[in-house]
C-alpha cells in the first residue's frame, strides 16, 4: 500500500501596529513619545525582517490614527518645528541651559526602557542610570548638580537604546555613537535627529513597497481604534460575562453611525495611502459581535478576525482540532469570512519565547505547527492564525528579537509542508474556503479573555463611558443645529473620534502601572474638554475629577507594555 502523503498546513501571521493619539488636544503637543520610538525600533525592524526574507508572507495591520502620527512626526522633523518634548531635548542647542522642568522631564522619561535589555547592555548608559539612582537617593535637589553634558549624553543614549537592531546594523552613525559612549556633541545629536527623520519618512513607503510586490497584505482597523461592539451596544459585554456591571448610560448614542464613520474613514485613508482598498479589517482589540460583522459586511469587508476564546464561547461543542484551524462564516452573512487566532501560539511569541534561547523558541514553535499538521483529521490542510501586536513584545527579547525572526522566517521558508500565507491568499484558495464552517451564533468578545472586561465593567471604566456618552449627547444636539460652521463641525467630529478610542478604557482600572493610568486618565479628560470647547459648550465639572479610584499597580520601570 502506498504511503499516505504528509498533510500540509497554512500559517497566517497578522502583525497589528497601533498606538493611540498622543497629541494634546489644545496645541498638538505630544504627551508621550511612543509613536516615533516604536517606529524607530519596531516598525522599522519588522519591515526589515520581511525585506530580508522575500518569500515570507504576512498581514500587516496599521491603525489609521497611528499612521497620521507617523506622518505628523515626518513633517515635524523635516520642518524643525518639533511638538514632542523629547525630540526637543535631543535637538536642544545648549544642554547647560535646560530649564528645571526640562531636566525633570529628561530624568522621568529617559530611563523608560527595559532595564535588562535596553540599559544594562550599554555600560555608558548604565552609568548614567546608576548616577541618577545615587543622587536621587539624597533628595531631588541634589539632582541639580547634574551637568548639561550628563543630559546631552542621557537623551542621546535613550534614543540609541530605542533604535531597532536592523537600524544599528545598517546605519554607521548609530554604531559609531554607541561605540564612543559619551561626550555627545550638538553635531552628534543633530545627525541622530536627521537619521530619525529619515527612518520615519521611509517607513510607510517601505510597507507600501512590500505590499506592491505581493509579499504582504495590508489591512486596517476602524479609524481611531474604537471598541466597536460596545459603541453598538453596551449589553454585548454581557454575552461573555452575564453579570458584568454596565455604565449608567443605557447605550452609546448613535453608536451604529459612529462605527460606520470609523470604518468608512479608515477605508478611505487606507485607499489614499496605499493605492487600494483593504480586503480585510482587524477590529480594535479583535473585538467582534454579530452586529459588527453586519456593519463590516455593509462596507464590503471580505475578512475579519478575532481570538480563539471568542470562537470557543460561540460553539458550545467546541473542539480545537475540528474548529479552530478553518475559516468560518456567520449564518446569514456569507462575508466577511471569520478567522480566529491560535491564542496559545500567539501568546508564546508575545509573552514566553522572549525568555528562551531564540533558536530553541523557533524550533519549539515549528514543532507545535508540525504537531497540529499531523493531527489533522483525514489529512485536511489546516489554517493556523497567529495574530498579535507587532511592536510591544520585542523590547523583552534580546536584540529586539532580531535573531528570533531570522531563525523563524528562515525555518518557515525552508519547511516543505508549512506555507506562510495572507488572509487574502486563503480567500483565493477554493480548497481552504470549501472547509469554511458555518457559525450559527457569535458570542461577542475580544482577543483578551474572549470578553470585554478589559474595557468595561470596573467603576473607573464605566464612569469613563458615562462621560463619553454624555459628551456624545451634547455633540448630537449641537450638530443637529447650525451653531457651528463647516470647519468647526469637522474639528468636533475629529475630536469625538479620538475620544472614542478603546485605549482610554484599557488603561483605566487597577491592573496597570499607576503612572501610566494617570497619564491616560488626564489625556482622556482633556480630549473631552476640548470636544466641549469645539461644541461651544461649558465642560462639566466632572471632567476636572480624576477617574482613578484604585491605587493602580506600581510600575517597575521600562516602557509600558500594551499587548494582548
Amino acid at each position: 500500500m502506498a504511503a499516505q502523503p504528509e498533510p500540509e498546513l497554512d500559517l497566517v501571521f497578522l502583525w497589528h501596529m497601533h498606538q493611540p493619539d498622543y497629541r494634546a488636544p489644545e496645541d498638538g503637543e505630544f504627551a508621550l513619545p511612543w509613536v516615533y520610538l516604536h517606529a524607530l525600533k519596531d516598525y522599522s525592524d519588522m519591515a526589515a525582517h520581511l525585506e530580508r526574507h522575500p518569500r515570507i508572507r504576512a498581514v500587516v495591520n496599521f491603525v489609521p490614527v497611528l499612521l497620521d502620527q507617523i506622518e505628523d512626526y515626518v513633517l515635524q522633523l523635516s520642518s524643525g518645528r518639533l511638538r514632542d518634548p523629547l525630540l526637543r531635548l535631543l535637538a536642544h542647542p545648549d544642554p547647560e541651559a535646560l530649564t528645571p522642568a526640562e531636566r525633570r522631564y529628561a530624568l522621568e522619561t529617559c530611563f523608560r526602557a527595559n532595564q535588562a535589555l535596553m540599559i544594562a547592555p550599554f555600560p555608558a548608559y548604565q552609568r548614567l542610570h546608576d548616577l541618577h539612582l545615587i543622587l536621587k537617593g539624597h533628595g531631588e535637589t541634589v539632582l541639580d548638580y547634574l551637568s548639561g553634558r550628563y543630559f546631552a549624553d542621557l537623551v542621546t543614549w535613550y534614543h540609541l537604546a530605542w533604535t531597532g537592531e536592523t537600524v544599528r546594523r545598517e546605519h554607521p552613525l548609530v554604531a559609531e555613537l554607541m561605540s564612543r559612549g559619551d561626550e555627545f556633541s550638538g553635531q552628534d545629536r543633530q545627525a541622530l535627529l536627521q537619521l530619525i527623520g529619515s527612518i520615519l519618512s521611509q517607513l510607510i513607503p517601505r510597507y507600501r513597497a512590500l505590499a506592491a510586490r505581493g509579499q504582504i497584505e495590508l489591512s486596517t482597523t476602524p479609524y481611531s481604534h474604537p471598541l466597536s461592539p460596545l459603541l453598538l451596544d453596551f449589553r454585548s459585554a454581557r454575552e461573555a460575562a452575564p453579570d458584568l456591571p454596565l455604565p449608567q448610560a443605557v447605550a452609546y448614542p448613535g453608536g451604529r453611525d459612529r462605527v460606520d464613520v470609523h470604518l468608512r474613514d479608515a477605508l478611505a485613508a487606507h485607499q489614499n495611502r496605499f493605492g487600494a482598498a483593504p480586503a480585510g479589517v482587524w477590529p480594535a482589540e479583535g473585538a467582534l459581535s454579530a452586529a459588527l460583522v453586519q456593519r463590516l459586511a455593509a462596507q464590503g469587508c471580505r475578512w475579519t478576525a478575532s481570538g480563539e476564546s471568542v470562537l470557543k464561547n460561540s460553539r458550545p461543542d467546541y473542539r480545537q482540532e475540528r474548529d479552530l484551524y478553518r475559516p468560518h462564516r456567520l449564518s446569514n452573512c456569507p462575508e466577511p469570512a471569520l478567522f480566529f487566532r491560535d491564542d496559545r501560539l500567539s501568546d508564546l511569541i508575545g509573552f514566553e519565547y522572549a525568555k528562551w534561547h531564540g533558536k530553541d523558541a523557533v524550533l519549539h514553535f515549528v514543532a507545535e505547527l508540525d504537531a497540529i499538521r499531523r493531527r489533522a483529521q483525514d489529512g485536511e490542510r489546516q489554517t493556523v492564525c497567529v495574530i498579535m501586536d507587532g511592536e510591544n513584545a520585542w523590547e523583552f527579547y534580546p536584540y529586539n528579537a532580531y535573531y528570533f525572526f531570522e531563525d523563524l522566517y528562515r525555518l518557515l521558508d525552508e519547511h516543505p509542508r508549512i506555507h506562510v500565507k495572507t488572509f487574502s491568499d486563503c480567500l483565493a484558495d477554493q480548497s481552504t474556503m470549501a472547509r469554511a464552517a458555518e457559525l450559527p451564533q457569535l458570542v461577542a468578545g475580544s482577543w483578551v479573555y474572549g470578553s470585554f472586561t478589559t474595557w468595561i465593567g470596573e467603576p473607573d471604566k464605566n464612569a469613563a463611558w458615562d462621560l463619553l456618552a454624555a459628551a456624545k449627547r451634547s455633540y448630537d444636539l449641537v450638530m443637529a443645529g447650525d451653531r457651528l460652521a463647516a470647519e468647526g463641525r469637522r474639528a468636533a467630529a475629529a475630536r469625538l473620534a479620538v475620544c472614542e478610542s478603546s485605549d482610554w478604557f484599557w488603561w483605566l482600572g487597577e491592573t496597570n502601572p499607576v503612572e501610566a493610568v494617570g497619564q491616560f486618565d488626564r489625556l482622556f479628560r482633556r480630549n473631552l474638554k476640548e470636544l466641549y470647547r469645539l461644541l461651544q459648550l461649558p465642560p462639566p465639572d466632572a471632567l476636572d475629577v480624576p477617574l482613578i479610584h484604585g491605587d493602580g499597580k506600581e510600575t517597575t520601570g521600562g516602557a509600558m507594555r500594551r499587548s494582548s
